[in-house]
């Protein structure tokens, strides 16, 4: 029988190949933007005319001189790797050599580029498999310009697979908008049709960056953390005493580097976990165990079917990590996943509380006029800024007496005051807090004399408070008894309707929620200053002190600069008084 086994044509292999890296306009922007950054660009122009299927990227970095010019098409022809070791110290966002080589299968391809130092630049010209058909000095900046002209125009049938054109626009909408969360520092404008679509200003970090691309966020409603962590112990370190450098950090292999930004949660939410992104060293990348750490770690934070804002960028050293995995390198194999995992949660947390450097949050005289009515009594308010209370705490957290019990307003808000400003807390919700973290700590259940009874309870309630742990057996004809029961019911005349309402259903964390919201002090209850003292010692001790475990948000930050501003303190003594 004759072999049905036979080679492809050399051109049918490169569109195979380019299928796998070139597949739509976004994916082009990608690949000509990454080697933008390889270079070492801070400023990147992109114009696109999507109804010629024409794309041009310009940038202001290194540039190339005329031999690397005529072999940067060729195939799989890089600068960033030289051996298979180097695969694992890969510092650069591409290092395949495939993308330029798979558009010269696609379009025609282009490149004006002068190194940075170099007297002439050139254009050059490229035709189909990357080979040189053109080449002739041309006047231009140093950096790089890439057009590419009549993308797919040998696939007629990849055009017409492809969505429609605002639909691609939006793509490469949130192309450059992951690219530029990775590189705050980089200046983007971008062009459709020879008008300015959208620019992004460079930021000192991404914390400053994220308001541009999420207008409804403002800064006050971000949290930044930047770490610097150790490589895990049982890492191999292949280069030792070496360095490795990513786009945002260059560090020692023994150590890596978090940043993370996260949308505070009694400020701002989202209906979709869409806004839950991970980076690593430089390029946004899809990792399932990373993204459900995130959203573990907002668990009881937030409203019901909310999710959190968060970005983190991990800048971690290369031999942690195999690129290999997906083509476009949006998919990868991380070394010691739990490790980061642990790291991740640990930071967060830490965003989360309330710490002495994020003590004063900025609050909108806008938020402020619309909520705030106040008359200063004599005497009942005082601010002191000369008598800051420091931070002690050896986690950063806010020591116990930073923030002072004042007055209770309605049995339901304590005034507290603190060295920039007062906050408004409201006791049932922050008592629930603490109740809720300390039931997740140590969930006890305690023997209870004489024993519960209930009534006519379905086969489903028995089986869901024998699920969270309590010792219940049937009584008599709809009877049932009910012999221990959580701890901080014991010393409740409602326990029975407590114990019905656990019975409803839920895991374990929703009965602790519920025993918490319980146990809480009840909104309209009266507390002296102690009470209110000690209520609001133990609140700023907790892992997540802004919101409830129901995610609504306990306190209400009114800073003296806001309140100066709203009482027009600020007036000059003459003016205000018309002299």
């Amino acid at each position: 029988m004759a072999s049905t086994i036979q080679a492809l044509p050399t051109e049918v292999v490169y569109l195979i190949t380019a299928g796998e890296v070139i597949d739509s306009l976004a994916s082009v922007v990608r690949e000509l933007v990454e080697n933008s950054l390889d270079a070492g660009a801070t400023r990147i122009v992109v114009s696109l005319w999507p109804q010629q299927w024409r794309i041009r990227v310009a940038d202001n970095g290194c540039g190339m001189n005329l031999d690397d010019l005529q072999q940067a098409a060729t195939a799989h022809s890089t600068s960033k790797i030289r051996s298979s070791a180097d695969l694992w110290k890969i510092n650069s966002l591409g290092f395949r050599g495939e993308a330029l080589h798979s558009l010269t299968t696609l379009a025609e391809l282009e490149i004006l580029s002068r190194p940075l130092g170099g007297k002439l630049g050139w254009r050059i010209i490229y035709g189909d498999g990357g080979k040189v058909v053109q080449v002739e000095v041309t006047a231009i900046a140093p950096g790089t310009v890439v057009t590419v002209s009549h993308l797919f125009g040998n696939c007629s049938s990849r055009r017409q697979g492809l969505p429609t054109t605002a639909q691609q626009m939006k793509a490469v909408q949130a192309t450059i908008y992951q690219i530029a969360l990775c590189h705050p520092h980089v200046t983007w404008q971008i062009w459709q049709n020879d008008r300015q679509w959208f620019t992004i200003c460079p930021a000192a970090t991404t914390g400053q960056l994220l308001p541009q691309i999420l207008p409804q966020v403002r800064q006050g409603d971000l949290q930044e953390v930047k770490l610097e962590i150790p490589n895990p112990l049982n890492s191999e370190d292949r280069t030792q005493n070496s360095e490795f450098s990513t786009p945002n950090s260059r560090l020692p292999t023994q150590h890596s580097a978090l940043n993370l930004v996260v949308g505070l949660p009694d400020r701002c939410h989202r209906h979709r976990p869409d806004w839950v992104r991970v980076a690593i060293n430089g390029r946004m990348v899809k990792t399932p165990e990373l993204e459900q750490t995130i959203l573990s770690a907002f668990h009881r934070t937030l409203p019901r079917d909310r999710y959190p804002i968060c970005f983190l960028h991990l800048a971690i050293s290369p031999e942690q990590i195999n690129w290999n995995r997906n083509p476009a390198k949006t998919e990868i194999y991380l070394n010691e996943i739990i490790y980061w995992q642990e790291q991740i949660t640990q930071a967060i947390n830490q965003a989360l509380s309330i710490s002495s450097n994020n003590l004063k949050e900025a609050v909108h005289t806008t938020r402020v006029s619309k909520l705030l009515k106040a008359a200063e009594a004599k005497g009942s308010y005082n601010f002191n800024p000369q008598n800051p209370n420091p931070c002690t705490d050896a986690i950063n957290r806010v020591s116990p007496n930073s923030l002072k019990a004042v007055a209770q307003v309605n049995n339901t808000y304590i005034v507290a005051e603190h060295s920039g400003g007062m906050w408004l807390v409201e006791q049932h919700i922050a008592h629930e807090r603490v109740l809720y973290e300390q039931l997740c700590d140590d969930w006890q259940l305690v023997p209870v004399e004489p024993p519960i009874i209930l009534y006519q309870l379905s086969p489903a309630q028995v089986s869901q408070l024998q699920r969270i742990g309590l010792e219940i057996e049937p009584f008599g004809e709809q009877l049932w008894v009910v012999r221990n029961i959580p701890a901080p019911l014991q010393q409740r005349d409602d326990c029975a309707e407590a114990i019905l309402e656990l019975s409803w259903g839920g895991d374990l964390q929703t009965a602790q929620v519920a025993v918490a919201c319980r146990s809480a002090i009840r909104n309209g209850t009266p507390m002296n200053q102690q009470e209110m003292q000690t209520l609001l010692d133990n609140w700023q001790r907790t892992r997540n002190p802004r919101t409830c475990p129901h995610g609504r948000p306990i306190y209400l930050s009114l800073e003296e600069s806001a309140l100066a501003r709203f009482f027009r303190r600020n007036w000059v003594i003459g003016k205000s008084h018309g002299i």
